[in-house]
């Protein structure tokens, strides 16, 4: 179903049972996916692809050049999931450098005024409220929800099922299963609401909290506090995946 007022380029790629809506364009390098839903006033261009069942709202804009004044030409990507709504306004745009993709999972939630930069990697099941904003490289894990109008530096990290305070300013990376708000953004406790929501058991949301406390209020140096973790990371998994994201940090968490 395509209207006749949208441009679809005859070396576009679409799947069984997309919808097209008024005045979309379709580039030519672009791949839908099946039963893909474009409202109107959607614009799809580069070397982009959709998986199955995406709904995207009027003017929302996907895989067009990244706005880093890096750019120097070459093929770039963006590379998207199954299940994903971007709802008005939401922008998705291409890597910098020749061969880069910028990726997005399923099952994501975008609202709308959204954007997500240049070679950001997101995983599934993020939510993202109206007006925040990922730069260049961020990297956000399953679950992760970033509340309204909360930015996000160049190559911050999110974890998996942390949370991002509505109008934050976050410089450094959030832990995984933690929750940080502030200008800039700290560290104020776990996600406790989201793991209970996510069925994470009592016992485990326990362990988490005791991790917080040894992390970012005893007053321990960050590798002290991490020592004493490891002591305990053979028996709760979620303490190894805490203790290697710190680990992995190039922009250090926010603390």
């Amino acid at each position: 179903m395509i209207h006749p007022t949208a441009i679809v380029h005859p070396g576009a790629r679409l799947g069984s049972d997309c919808r097209i809506g008024p005045y979309c364009l379709i580039g030519e390098r672009v791949v839908l996916g099946d039963r893909c839903h474009l409202h109107g006033h959607v614009v799809v261009d580069g070397h982009t692809t959709l998986g199955a069942d995406n709904e995207v709202y009027p003017f929302v804009s996907l895989g067009l050049k990244t706005q880093d004044l890096k750019w120097k030409g070459g093929v770039t990507r963006v590379e998207i999931g199954d299940r994903n709504v971007f709802r008005e306004y939401v922008s998705v745009h291409s890597a910098t450098s020749d061969g880069g993709v910028t990726r997005v999972g399923s099952d994501n939630h975008f609202l709308a005024n959204t954007h997500l930069a240049h070679d950001v990697q997101v995983g599934n099941r993020v939510i993202m409220s109206n007006l925040a904003t990922l730069a260049g490289h961020v990297v956000v894990g399953d679950h992760a929800i970033i509340a309204g109008l909360a930015a996000v530096h160049q190559f911050c990290r999110i974890g998996r099922h942390a949370m991002v305070g509505g109008c934050s300013k976050l410089v450094q990376d959030v832990p995984p299963f933690m929750m940080a708000d502030g200008n800039p953004a700290e560290t104020r406790y776990i996600n406790k609401v989201g793991l209970e929501r996510a069925g994470f058991a009592p016992a485990t949301i326990a362990v988490l909290a005791k991790a917080y406390k040894t992390l970012f209020r005893v007053g321990l140096t960050l590798e002290a506090a991490l020592a004493r973790l490891e002591e305990d990371r053979a028996a709760h998994a979620e303490l190894g995946e805490l203790v290697d994201f710190i680990r992995a940090s190039q922009r250090g968490i926010a603390r």
